[in-house]
């Protein structure tokens, strides 16, 4: 692992265009962490190592961890049936689908942003206006009006519409909103300061717009995504905060030792998504690097690309935020390239 190398990451920055930061850090030591390009392209803001970004789905650790805390408090159980305790008509679903099924994508339920079928990431729409979706109970609205996919529990699909039903089981067994849920349970012991569901028509100081390239140049994804995020993504955090977050989790300081065990064990093969990769409860992982085993987090929206993992065989943290669809990924196929040297 030749971390020298790490420096030729800025001729790639310059090379691929790359708006949004990168964290590589061992142990207490920052490697590299750097911000580039602009928070807002028309005001001319750059991004700062303190820049809030979106995570798309990253956020589902957030829901994953939430429900964690309700495990460990006795409100729940990973065999817990969703249907007796979600007052909603399940319809086509299945009353047999579980909490356990839920977290780890295994629960077979139709997706309302199926990725295995959407052809245009970046103009997708859903048959109910952006701005209404509010919280988890305005999507199920949206939820396809069809059959399950298989029977629960028989393999793994990765489903938005899962990680929903868990932010509404968040607001039923807890009594409060998903969105305070989270912020109380999961970022403040994480020390998550700058973190947040923030609407999109009203973004803090300090959070980077995305941004979508067109032929013509680029927009804003202010129409593209809800307004604000719910239980299956659209948090916003920064490197920082992430750092603070997975020392916390590997710390037990949001979830005990136990628990920390079960999330991070490899649950169910996403084969699906490549050779080696597996999907714990609300993480994914990945076996077979020459470094060691990778446990992480990944999303991806029109205007926003991000990942955040670790591999603790080498005492490694690296987090790519970025602030248009693909651009994190060249980045992290660089550094990848650079540590496995």
């Amino acid at each position: 692992m030749d971390i020298a190398k790490l420096a030729t990451l800025d001729a790639i920055v310059s090379d691929t265009e790359f708006s949004g930061v990168i964290h590589v850090r061992q142990g207490e030591q920052n490697l590299y962490q750097k911000a580039f390009g602009d928070a807002d392209r028309s005001n001319q803001i750059p991004n700062a190592l303190d820049t809030r970004f979106g995570i798309a789905s990253g956020t589902k650790f957030f829901t994953a961890l939430a429900i964690g805390k309700l495990i460990e408090a006795g409100k729940l159980d990973f065999s817990s049936k969703i249907a007796g305790l979600i007052p909603w008509n399940f319809q086509h679903y299945s009353r047999e689908i579980t909490v356990r099924q839920l977290l780890t994508h295994t629960s077979g339920i139709p997706d309302y942003y199926d990725e295995e079928k959407v052809d245009d990431f970046d103009n997708f729409k859903v048959e109910v206006p952006w701005y209404e979706l509010k919280g988890p109970r305005d999507y199920l609205a949206v939820f396809p009006d069809e059959a399950m996919k298989f029977p629960p529990g028989e393999r793994f699909s990765y489903s938005n519409s899962g990680y929903i039903l868990l932010g509404v089981l968040i607001e039923e067994v807890s009594g409060m909103p998903y969105r305070e849920f989270v912020e109380k349970g999961v970022f403040a012991p994480a020390g998550m300061e700058r973190s947040g569901y923030f609407a999109m028509n009203k973004l803090p100081g300090g959070t980077a717009c995305g941004y979508v390239e067109e032929e013509n140049g680029w927009r804003t994804n202010i129409y593209n995504l809800p307004i604000i995020g719910a239980s299956d993504g659209g948090a916003y955090t920064t490197i920082h905060d992430m750092a603070s977050l997975w020392d916390a989790f590997w710390g037990y300081r949001i979830l005990s030792q136990e628990m920390v065990e079960i999330y991070t064990a490899p649950y169910v093969e996403a084969s699906s998504e490549g050779v080696g990769k597996f999907y714990g409860h609300g993480i994914w992982i990945r076996t077979g690097a020459e470094l060691g085993t990778e446990e992480y987090i990944v999303g991806e929206d029109a205007g926003v690309s991000f990942y955040s993992g670790v591999i603790r065989a080498k005492n490694l943290l690296v987090t790519v935020m970025s602030n248009t669809t693909s651009g994190a990924w060249p980045i992290l196929g660089a550094i990848r390239e650079i540590l496995n040297d």
